[in-house]
């Protein structure tokens, strides 16, 4: 799927929804585009339930252009709350489904190719989760790494609720995962930039400024730490950190685009929930600010 050729649209980002808060549900509500072409990323953590998760995706569709998703963690928690009790591949699955009854882009659809404003590029939503490879100073080992993140109280949610059945472990479901979009993102035309959506970031460096370093483990693998060269990667989507802010990294834009939790977003200047222009790039970045952690 394609944009409309020559459109005027804008290509937008969004990210950490977490609609299970009544404000953040708010503001999902009152979400709109600027025209019939714009289309908007979604990188991940709508909600913890089906329900929400179809309620917002399918909201958002009814209004933008193209809506295309990501997973992040929160969306692949067994919750206690959610009567769809599916676990890890199943779960996944499950959403897949959810969102092609919605016509939600998700990582196992063809990459749509954007050819609105500044364009062409190639959108890809991915769905890689994570190995423990970032680790903190000192920690050689998944295990020792969550043992030093236990004496400390950081310990991500995920280690309760997200099961990687039927892997054996989440990082072997990340491995598997890499490998597969790896494949498909080298197939992709040679000159066509492309612009992944991902709830992790690419490379470690957008975790430098967390407060809690530990908390790093759960955000992202170095197996993709150079897919910014490798795949001509012009913007990298991504969110989980709660942190919205523009870096650069070897000349690639990375834009964390997430609008986190109500006693995050309080503490921000600006409105909540402002969508984040991907294309045509915008002239000027979002100051960053520091995260909480969910434990």
């Amino acid at each position: 799927m394609t944009s409309r050729a020559g459109a005027p649209g804008t290509l937008w980002a969004i990210s950490d929804l977490h609609i299970g808060y009544r404000e953040n549900r708010a503001l999902v509500e009152r979400m709109h585009p600027e025209s019939a072409d714009d289309w908007l990323l979604v990188a991940g953590d709508v909600a913890e339930t089906v329900a929400d998760v179809r309620w917002a995706l399918k909201t958002l569709a009814d209004r933008f252009g193209r809506v295309v998703w990501a997973p992040g963690n929160h969306e692949l928690w067994t919750h206690p709350k959610d009567p769809v009790a599916l676990r890890g591949v199943a779960r996944y699955e499950h959403l897949v489904e959810t969102c092609r009854e919605l016509g939600v882009t998700t990582p196992e659809d063809p990459y749509p190719r954007w050819e609105g404003a500044g364009g062409p590029a190639v959108v890809a939503p991915l769905f890689l989760l994570y190995d423990y490879s970032f680790l903190p100073p000192g920690c050689a080992t998944k295990a020792e790494g969550l043992e030093y993140a236990r004496g400390t109280g950081v310990v991500c949610t995920d280690e309760y609720l997200l099961h990687p059945d039927p892997y054996p472990s989440r990082e072997a479901w990340c491995r598997a995962r890499v490998e597969e979009t790896g494949r498909r993102l080298a197939e992709i035309p040679a000159g066509l930039p492309v612009i992944p959506v991902n709830h992790y970031p690419l490379d470690r460096h957008p975790t430098d400024v967390l407060w809690y370093p530990e908390f790093a483990m759960w955000c992202g693998t170095s197996l993709t730490a150079d897919w910014h060269r490798r795949f001509r990667i012009a913007t990298m989507v991504y969110g989980h950190l709660h942190i919205p802010r523009t870096t650069w990294h070897e000349g690639v834009r990375f834009e964390e685009v997430s609008v986190g939790y109500p006693r995050e977003w309080r503490k921000r200047p600006g409105p909540p929930g402002q969508l984040r222009r991907i294309l045509p790039s915008p002239s000027a970045s979002v100051a960053p600010s520091r995260p909480e952690v969910t434990r």
